[in-house]
């Protein structure tokens, strides 16, 4: 299969990396079938030439591919193009799995076997949720020291420029503008992740965690991202 350009015509694109011809085909003609630009992989290597090509706005990865582990490849995808949005599609359905698969910047988890309808209709969730996310109505919000650029859809700590994933980046905006709220996690999966949102809400956990990493000076004992316990989570205001 040859790397070329794609003419995406301002229709989201779709890159599907899956080994197995049969469901990569049937996954593919759903997509198309609902408006998406579609390319295809069987392998990791092949995977990353498309991607590095065609700049998809969501991959759809295989863990378990031939000559690759899926969850390096989101890395290396990440590595590319932090803002694509990428759905594991796997049969591995264990808590570890999903958890490993989140941590590492997957924005979906759905488990084989599945509906195709419902693998579309969580990819239309996810862009919507973006698109909204990162719609500017004021230019700046910020707290502390923490500050997000809606005009650059980028977020800042001291002048320092954090790079975050599209959920990570919706998760900072849910926070700065609910600040000293305390967010209950289902509250945080609505606001984030949509009512739609059918996942495990220790997502929201895993995210927390991740993002304490990037913006807090201890991940470990955070002072902006705090803890409710038996609640949620709660963003400070000030210092």
């Amino acid at each position: 299969m040859g790397v070329a350009a794609i003419d995406t015509a301002n229709r989201n694109q779709v890159l599907i990396v899956e080994d197995d011809a049969h469901i990569r085909r049937f996954i593919s003609i759903n997509l198309i079938n609902n408006g998406f630009v579609v390319s295809e992989a069987a392998f990791g290597g092949e995977a990353i030439q498309l991607f590095t090509a065609n700049r998809p706005d969501v991959v759809v990865l295989d863990i378990m591919l031939p000559d690759a582990d899926g969850f390096e490849i989101c890395r290396q995808l990440r590595e590319i193009e932090p803002a694509v949005i990428i759905v594991f599609l796997t049969a591995r359905g264990q808590d570890l799995d999903k958890i490993k698969g989140l941590e590492i910047g997957a924005d979906d988890y759905i488990v084989k076997p599945f509906n195709p309808l419902e693998l579309v209709a969580r990819i239309n969730a996810i862009l919507r949720r973006t698109e909204t996310a990162l719609k500017p109505q004021r230019s700046v919000i910020q707290s502390g020291p923490i500050r997000m650029d809606l005009n650059s859809n980028k977020v800042f700590k001291h002048d320092f420029f954090i790079e975050l994933t599209p959920k990570e980046f919706q998760l900072v905006r849910t926070f700065l503008e609910h600040p000293d709220t305390a967010l209950s996690r289902n509250e945080l999966l609505n606001l984030v992740w949509g009512e739609d949102y059918v996942g495990d809400p220790k997502t929201v956990d895993v995210h927390v965690r991740k993002l304490r990493e990037k913006i807090e000076d201890d991940g470990s004992n955070p002072h902006w991202i705090e803890t409710v316990w038996g609640v949620g989570y709660r963003f400070r205001k000030d210092g």
